[in-house]
């Protein structure tokens, strides 16, 4: 059912079902997780289950749409300023500091989606790029406005640009996960900060050296 057209407690329902039903996939991946698991986490019964969602499929999708903007809020205060070296580097901390507050459990809400269903699904995959390309806006807007005052090269392409640090914090998470510590998240980040830092402009050098924020982190 179309959110548009549920009254506030239906909202609250369906709201309720999706928190358990994103939590559980989260820990149990989608193929692992059941509508009757979800049924049980939540006390529905089936019949409420799809008045809400039409179908497992349906419950995918908006547990996507929820993954993604639950990520961008988190990380918003940051994602707003990416226009500064400095500010890149205060991201990055954040996004280790997070990491190595969950105990490197759970990799990236979005990322863990993308890698269980970009092959298997093609209505998802096509949502997890409208994710992805959400998510890298932030990082063109932020190298767009920098190449503009002059910080960045004329010759830089910040969409390129976005996409190496979105791989590189991707790769980091899911190695940060496997190996149970922060350093390959560390790693990836200084190297993709330093990869765009080799654009910046004879001119606009200065600020502190490549990453001693992320270094910082331990």
């Amino acid at each position: 059912m179309q959110r548009e057209f549920l009254t506030p407690r239906g909202y609250r329902s369906r709201e309720r079902i999706l928190t358990q039903a994103a939590r559980l996939v989260y820990e149990k991946g989608v193929r692992g997780t059941s509508l009757d698991d979800i049924r049980a986490a939540t006390a529905v019964s089936k019949s409420q289950l799809y008045h809400y969602f039409a179908n497992k499929e349906d419950l995918v999708l908006a547990i996507i749409e929820r993954q993604t903007s639950m990520v961008l809020a988190e990380e918003q205060p940051f994602l707003d300023h990416l226009d500064s070296w400095e500010n890149l580097e205060r991201w990055g901390a954040f996004l280790v500091t997070e990491t190595e507050k969950r105990q490197c459990i759970g990799g990236c809400p979005v990322g863990s989606l993308a890698s269980e269903l970009a092959d298997q699904d093609e209505a998802s995959r096509v949502a997890l790029v409208s994710s992805f390309d959400q998510w890298e806006g932030y990082l063109i807007e932020g190298l767009t406005a920098m190449q503009e005052r002059g910080e960045l090269r004329k010759d830089a392409n910040p969409a390129e640009l976005a996409v190496a640090v979105m791989t590189s914090l991707q790769g980091g998470l899911l190695l940060s996960k496997t190996r149970k510590t922060t350093q390959p998240l560390q790693i990836a980040l200084r190297t993709a900060f330093s990869y765009v830092r080799s654009f910046a402009s004879s001119v606009h050098t200065q600020g502190p050296c490549v990453s001693t924020l992320l270094n910082d982190q331990g």
